[in-house]
């Protein structure tokens, strides 16, 4: 009797202690107060970028922070930190893996951006802590009549119970993207303090003026040596984007004459009146505000100037190359159109590339995205993938050789003052990256 019942007993023991051994730490409760620190500290640091300063960055204030992320990149024991002249910061995670293992694991890249929207104030941002939100309407104390309506903001409903963090209502928030460099800082620091769990050489970097399309496009990708790579710069969970507009900035300039308002008649030229007769023209079907899905849209969203100049930017976004081609040939008929109503006028229409649809060249490397859909269920999402109406540091990437898609980091209402974020999903998220290095290691 006694020896029927020892051998199942000894293989059962065997058994557990071979879960155990291959059983790695999960964060604590720490993990996430980890999370909620570094996100409010860096959220309170002004990074707000802007448009045609003709430098990189285009604002030195984006270095405070670089500089900040440094010092802590250090601190976590992270190897080979930099912060180079245009303000990216760079480091390396060495591998866990033996020598002869790691050299057979691509190094992975993994990216958020620290310049914020100039869409909306930036400064002395006052972070908000809801705890266990209650899935009402957020009315945010700095200025009451900024509202977080359940109405106008429908997905907040599956995040009842979380824990959000919003402002005060005063300004953005700068989920976009510090909840990213927060998740990315906190799951590099539990890899660090880790050694157990394998993964290959991983490399991470903070980018500049992610918001203006511009930084990218002068962060060395040679040097950053990652063959494939993620930005951890979207929405909620568990949205995975692997497809962004193709994108062109038009800027419209109209020159006109001025004269003596008294005595005007036949002498003066009205830039004023001729910028918004043209803003007029533009198809009411076809505006930011009256889109959605994949929709593309024409989106004037600055405008400055007088009587005999005045300078209107927009934006021309669609998610095939003929829409924006279209885009851009109706521009110009609406140019020759508002010349012949205001005889003497002139108006000058420049197109500048930005970035371009990412999907084509993701698509040759499914591993990329399958690496992050595997990591999602392990942590037990279901993952689900997105064409994100925008752009990220991920579609020059893509387009440049370095397949890069991007992955949830837990907000939402970007660039405005309703901007929020749920803690919960920057966990998540977190995890994910870990699940992500592991993954890789074990191909």
């Amino acid at each position: 009797m006694r020896k029927n019942t020892f051998v199942p007993v000894l293989l059962l023991l065997v058994l557990l202690l071979s879960l155990a051994a291959r059983a790695e730490k999960r964060p604590s409760s720490s993990f996430r107060d980890e999370l909620v620190d570094r996100f409010s500290r860096y959220v309170k640091v002004d990074t707000q970028s802007q448009e045609d300063t003709g430098k990189t960055p285009s604002t030195e204030k984006q270095f405070e922070l670089a500089r900040m992320l440094a010092e802590e990149l250090k601190q976590i024991g992270l190897e080979e930190v930099n912060i180079d002249a245009l303000g990216f910061v760079t480091a390396t995670l060495p591998a866990t893996l033996p020598p002869e293992k790691a050299a057979e694991v691509p190094v992975i890249g993994l990216l958020a951006h620290m310049d914020t929207s100039p869409e909306a104030p930036g400064a002395d941002v006052k972070p908000i802590l809801h705890r266990n939100y209650d899935g009402k309407d957020i009315v945010l104390p700095g200025d009451p009549t900024q509202v977080i309506r359940l109405a106008e903001t429908p997905e907040l409903s599956k995040r009842a119970g979380h824990d959000l963090i919003t402002s005060d209502g005063t300004t953005l928030l700068g989920a976009d993207d510090k909840a990213g460099i927060a998740v990315l800082m906190t799951a590099l620091h539990y890899l660090k303090q880790h050694p157990e769990v394998p993964h290959g050489k991983v490399r991470v970097a903070f980018t500049v003026d992610e918001e203006t399309g511009t930084g990218i496009t002068h962060f060395d990708l040679d040097k950053f040596g990652a063959r494939y790579a993620y930005t951890f710069d979207g929405e909620q969970a568990p949205e995975m984007e692997n497809e962004t507009w193709n994108a062109d900035r038009a800027t419209i300039t109209f020159i006109g004459r001025i004269a003596h308002a008294g005595r005007a008649k036949g002498k003066m030229i009205s830039a004023v009146r001729a910028a918004a007769s043209f803003i007029e023209q533009l198809p009411a079907n076809m505006l930011a505000e009256t889109t959605s899905g994949r929709d593309g849209f024409v989106y004037p969203y600055r405008i400055e100037g007088g009587i005999d100049r005045v300078k209107l930017t927009a934006l021309l976004r669609d998610f095939t190359l003929e829409g924006l081609k279209a885009k851009e040939e109706m521009l110009e008929k609406i140019r020759q159109a508002v010349m012949a109503t205001f005889p003497g006028l002139q108006i000058r229409l420049e197109i500048a590339e930005q970035y371009r649809n990412m999907k084509h060249e993701l698509d040759k490397f499914p591993q990329v995205l399958g690496n992050a859909m595997m990591a999602a269920r392990r942590i037990g999402l279901e993952p689900q993938l997105k064409s994100i109406r925008g752009g990220t540091d991920g579609a020059n990437m893509t387009l440049r050789g370095v397949p890069t898609p991007n992955i949830f980091s837990g907000g939402g209402n970007y660039h405005s003052r309703l901007e929020y974020v749920s803690v919960n999903e920057m966990e998540q998220s977190a995890l994910l990256a870990i699940e992500l290095v592991k993954i890789w290691a074990e191909k």
